[in-house]
């Protein structure tokens, strides 16, 4: 999300991207308040995946708090280098059990939980790591997580685990889909699997650069926004 305060930082931060930082900001509280809802309910990420530790800085000095990442080795050397911002990180892209517990050590917040494995692997002691669970909306498994028929039973192991905290679902609309139509089914699923298993599990993380709006308009929390905010990636390195 973005923070009103002073936010006091020595790289400043390009007129474009404060342009784009800005104008999302402007239409996600547009779009909140056309829908009938409160914009501070709706946190925006900026996912930086591929993008400099620089443009993160620049990104800060915005007043931009909430920054995601995809890529494990990508993500913990961005975190190493900017130990000195107060950023909270999110890491959403698909997550492989071998890995969980060293991204367990630096995000704030996992987004693509879909499968026990992962829990047992997030369980660890101290501070319960926030997770929401990735439901899939598509035909291809290899996009990651869970059949309606599994989040049941995935909510329960995730609440009977004393690590992990559940916050909702995290979706990625279909390609060819109308990205309304998923954004709502993924309410229902909330509404009608987790909220009677986790009252305070309403979170819902959905809509990317190309389909906000309509995430916003079905009551999306967190929105994880790439290039309508840093503008195009450069190449993976």
């Amino acid at each position: 999300m973005v923070d009103d305060g002073e936010f006091v930082d020595p790289v400043p931060a390009d007129a474009a991207l404060a342009d784009r930082v800005h104008g999302v900001i402007a239409g996600v509280a547009d779009a909140a308040r056309a829908a009938g809802r409160d914009p501070e309910e709706v946190t925006v990420i900026a996912v930086t995946k591929f993008h400099p530790s620089s443009l993160i800085r620049q990104l800060a000095a915005l007043g931009v708090v909430d920054v995601g990442e995809s890529r494990h080795q990508e993500a913990v050397r961005k975190h190493d280098e900017l130990g000195d911002l107060a950023l909270r990180w999110h890491f959403v892209g698909q997550l492989q059990s071998n890995k969980a517990a060293a991204v367990r050590e630096y995000a704030d917040v996992i987004h693509s939980l879909d499968r026990s494995s992962l829990v047992k692997a997030l369980d660890a002691p101290g501070s319960p790591v926030e997770v929401l669970i990735q439901v899939n909306l598509t035909d291809d498994p290899a996009r990651g997580g869970v059949r309606e028929h599994e989040l049941a039973p995935l909510v329960e192991r995730v609440l009977a685990t004393d690590g992990i905290r559940l916050q909702g679902l995290m979706a990625v609309a279909g390609l060819d889909a109308e990205a309304a139509r998923d954004f709502a089914a993924v309410r229902e699923l909330r509404d009608r699997v987790v909220l009677p298993l986790a009252p305070g599990a309403a979170d819902l993380s959905m809509g990317m650069s190309g389909d906000w709006p309509a995430a916003v308009a079905e009551g999306a929390t967190r929105l994880r926004i790439g290039t309508a905010i840093t503008g195009l990636r450069p190449p993976a390195a």
